[in-house]
């Protein structure tokens, strides 16, 4: 496990290297000029000014020497300079990434938990009425853009049923509690400020459940095509013949055969609900990685972009490597050679 380890991480560092070189190199295939993007038109009149952007930003140097630039200054732990906010982009990142990774973190707990069990629902009772009405639910989880999904809820559940709050993470007349993680839950209930708690409960669980609509209907459908798989093969007939219980049957037999395929695609459902926010953010108005994406990509911020990029590219690196892991955990077939 220790050399599994140790080669996967290197692996890992390689594809970050990679994915810093796509990520510059795409973000640099963008038709516009950031410069045009940032100072506008005026600005473009004056030569020099225009001369000292670059030179401030190192847009005056080929793209080959900004390559390297970027790759001395990332292994200082400098992201470079946001060219809409003027900060550094690590601290942008540290400001706005907490509140993506709450929502994608609990849409994805609801996602494992309603998709699993519904899917195992689903696939116990193949070919009756609930199995057709899950399967019909499901499908219009994956189909519903999630876009409209968020416009609905939104306008049903606030605007009309005034059951849920309003946007932001809090209520407007509350402070944000004292920072620790940057989640809001996490720190008011560190804190003790259990009203602020309840408030960021209640303002994350409907942009939550839009966002976990269309996963949760995915892996529904996995689960029932992999319950359904285990079902019918040997070592499961012959454990009913033993006169097991169903449900130690379905618990030691069934769902831990079935787990590494649901395992593979909640995995990809993470990477993907973390890049799917930038819409229900911006429904809901919650200040995410997914509007700073947007707002750094209208205005050709390049630092912010990559940064961005990279943020993305961890993740999915790290998601593949716990399911690499827990492969060998869940199914001893599986051999980490």
């Amino acid at each position: 496990m220790a050399r599994f380890l140790l080669r996967r991480i290197a692996a890992a560092l390689l594809l970050g290297v990679g994915i810093t070189l796509v990520t510059f190199v795409l973000t640099n295939l963008v038709p516009g000029d950031p410069v045009t993007a940032n100072l506008g038109q005026r600005a473009l009149s004056d030569p020099a000014i225009v001369a000292q952007f670059r030179a401030e930003h190192g847009l005056d140097k080929p793209l080959p020497a900004q390559y390297l630039t970027y790759l001395g200054g990332l292994l200082r732990g400098d992201l470079g300079v946001s060219q809409q906010s003027h900060r550094p982009v690590l601290t942008d990142l540290a400001e706005f990434v907490p509140s993506t990774i709450e929502l994608a973190g609990v849409a994805i707990v609801v996602s494992l938990v309603a998709g699993v069990a519904f899917g195992v629902v689903a696939a116990l009772r193949r070919d009756r009425l609930s199995d057709h009405l899950l399967r019909l639910a499901g499908l219009v989880g994956i189909s519903v853009p999630t876009f409209w999904l968020a416009l609905l809820a939104f306008y049903l559940f606030f605007f009309r049923l005034r059951v849920a709050p309003g946007s932001g993470r809090i209520a407007p007349d509350m402070s944000a509690p004292p920072q620790v993680t940057g989640l809001f839950t996490v720190d008011a209930a560190l804190a003790g400020q259990w009203d602020v708690f309840a408030s960021a409960v209640g303002h994350l669980m409907t942009p939550a459940l839009v966002l976990a609509a269309y996963t949760i209907g995915l892996l529904m459908r996995f689960t029932r095509s992999a319950v359904l798989e285990v079902l019918g093969q040997d070592h499961v007939r012959a454990a009913r013949a033993k006169g097991l219980p169903g449900r130690t049957v379905l618990s030691r037999y069934v769902l831990r055969s079935a787990l590494v395929p649901i395992i593979t695609v909640a995995g990809l459902a993470f990477g993907s609900l973390l890049s799917g926010t930038v819409l229900v953010e911006s429904v809901f108005a919650r200040p995410g990685i997914g509007q700073y994406a947007y707002k750094s990509a209208t205005t050709l911020d390049l630092p912010a972009v990559m940064g961005v990029g990279l943020v993305v590219g961890a993740v999915y690196v790290l998601i593949n490597l716990v399911v690499d892991v827990l492969y060998g955990v869940i199914d001893p077939r599986v051999r980490l050679s």
